[in-house]
Formats: C-alpha cells, sequence, structure tokens
C-alpha cells in the first residue's frame, strides 16, 4: 500500500485589514475628551479660586480694594482691627453655640425618626417620605412671618434655645431622609441576633446600628453644622440683642453707610470665620476613615 502523498501546506492567505473607523462626534478620540475635562476643570478652579485669592491678598492689604491684586505692603493690622472680643470672639463662640447644638439635636431627632421608619414596614412609611421630602422643598423666607408671630406669643424672641430649637426643626426633613438610607444599609440580622440576647430595641439602635452607621452620622452632623454655621437670615430676625448673635451677623458691620465698605478687614474675619469649618471637616474626615464597613458583618 502506498504512503499517501504529503500535502503541501497552502500559502497563508493575508488577512484582509479593516477600514479605519471614521470618528463621529458621539466617539471622539481620548485626547479630544482628555482636553474638554482638563479644560473644564480648569474653568471650575478658576472661578473658585479668583475668590479665594482676593481674600488672601485683600486680608494681607492695608489699602485693599474689591480688585484682586498682591498687596504692595502686607500687614496684619486688619486681623489686628478685627481680632476683638466685639467683633470676631464672643460672635464666634456663639455661633459654635448654636451650629453645634442645632447638629447634636438634629442628628439625635433624625435617628429616633428614621429607626421605624427603616425597620417597620408600615403603609404609611412612603407617604410619610414624601411628606419629608416636601419639607426639603419650603423656602425659609416663606415661613418666616408666621414663625416671628409665634415666637413673640411663645415668649421665645431673642432666645438661644428658640433659635436652636428653630434650626433643628428647619433642618430635619433632609436629616430624616438621610438617616434613614444610611441606617438601610444596616443588616437587620445583627439587630435580630441582639434582640434573641434579650437586648430591647432601642439598645439595639444604640449599640448596634448608631456605631455601623457612624460614618453616616459624620455626614449628617457635618451637613446640619455648616447649615447652622453660615445661616444669616434666622439669627438675624429671631436673635435681637448683639451679646447673642452669630458670626455670620457680624459679617454685616464691615459695611458702612453710602455704600462704604471696609474690604481688609472683611477679608480677614472671612479667613478666621473659616477656620472652625475647615478644621471640622478635616477632623470628621480623618476620624471616620471611610465608607461603611459592614462586609462579612453577615455571614450567608
Amino acid at each position: 500500500m502506498s504512503a499517501p502523498a504529503a500535502v503541501r501546506p497552502s500559502a497563508e492567505r493575508p488577512h484582509p485589514r479593516s477600514a479605519p473607523r471614521a470618528r463621529s462626534v458621539a466617539s471622539p478620540s481620548k485626547r479630544t475628551v482628555a482636553v474638554v475635562a482638563n479644560a473644564s476643570l480648569l474653568l471650575v478652579a478658576l472661578c473658585f479660586a479668583l475668590p479665594l485669592a482676593w481674600l488672601v491678598f485683600a486680608a494681607f492689604d492695608g489699602a485693599s480694594t474689591y480688585q484682586t491684586r498682591l498687596p504692595t505692603e502686607p500687614t496684619l493690622d486688619n486681623f489686628t482691627a478685627v481680632l476683638t472680643p466685639e467683633l470676631t470672639f464672643l460672635p464666634m463662640w456663639n455661633s459654635l453655640v448654636i451650629s453645634v447644638s442645632t447638629a447634636v439635636l438634629t442628628v439625635v431627632l433624625a435617628l429616633l425618626a428614621a429607626y421605624p421608619l427603616s425597620r417597620c414596614q408600615a403603609r404609611f412609611t412612603r407617604s410619610f417620605m414624601y411628606v419629608v421630602l416636601f419639607g426639603t422643598c419650603l423656602p425659609i423666607t416663606a415661613i418666616m412671618v408666621p414663625v416671628y408671630a409665634l415666637f413673640v406669643a411663645l415668649h421665645l424672641l431673642d432666645s438661644m434655645v428658640g433659635t436652636v430649637a428653630f434650626l433643628a426643626a428647619t433642618s430635619l426633613p433632609v436629616a430624616i431622609y438621610m438617616a434613614k438610607n444610611f441606617m438601610d444599609s444596616v443588616p437587620i440580622e445583627l439587630e435580630e441576633a441582639a434582640w434573641m440576647d434579650g437586648a430591647s430595641a432601642m439598645r439595639a439602635l444604640r449599640t448596634i446600628v448608631v456605631p455601623l452607621m457612624r460614618p453616616g452620622i459624620a455626614v449628617i452632623s457635618i451637613y446640619v453644622f455648616f447649615a447652622a454655621w453660615g445661616n444669616f437670615f434666622v439669627p438675624f430676625v429671631l436673635l435681637l440683642s448683639p451679646s447673642k448673635q452669630p458670626a455670620a451677623i457680624s459679617i454685616y458691620s464691615f459695611f458702612g453707610q453710602y455704600g462704604t465698605v471696609a474690604y481688609g478687614q472683611l477679608a480677614a474675619f472671612s479667613l478666621i470665620y473659616a477656620v472652625p469649618v475647615i478644621f471640622l471637616y478635616v477632623l470628621v474626615a480623618r476620624g471616620i476613615g471611610g465608607s461603611f464597613a459592614l462586609a462579612g458583618a453577615v455571614k450567608g
């Protein structure tokens, strides 16, 4: 039997090259996307950098104006002029008391209100959340007239306690909504295990839920603190005594009559006014460390 004839390897046919795709507007090149993104970020950075540059330059300029320019003769006279008990120390203390009290009261009430909304499946849960969302849309200026009349009737006008209570009430809708969303991410199986060991619902909330949602509580606290710290309208209407007014109202004292403005002192006070907020943000950001760490908390 003869051996089969050797089969010659056929010459490999070159694969036809695919024609390059025509680029369209819908699929721009990476370089184009990078250029557009960098230009947009640069524009946004300039919008924030120019006002900050004016604050820094004007604070150290003895003859500052509304124009952004380098100080010809840097000086600390503006800081010396504003660092007085009447202009800075007492208003800053009042702002700290009002903001911290508002944040603490709001967080406590928000946690107590969000717990049944997150853990109980009731008929009115969704309707109540819609009411909460509607409360976030109400402008504060629209309700200040009846609130002022109510404070006069209850003898709460020019009271820091009443002001804190009103600021906490206006911050509650957003705080409840945020607290419920953060609380939903905590596994309910951990609470059920605590209930089997004899823990009550409030003890499970205090010892299990609250420690696990510390980043969420920090976010709510920062949000409420910032809102109360920068609030000008509510303390301006409800607090009449200069000794009780916060620093947000003290800024108004740098605007004189007939359009005159002490630009240097205004810039120096603004820098001092921003220090506690920046310090609190850095402190909380380093304290919470990141997001929720619940992976592996519940075994499948």
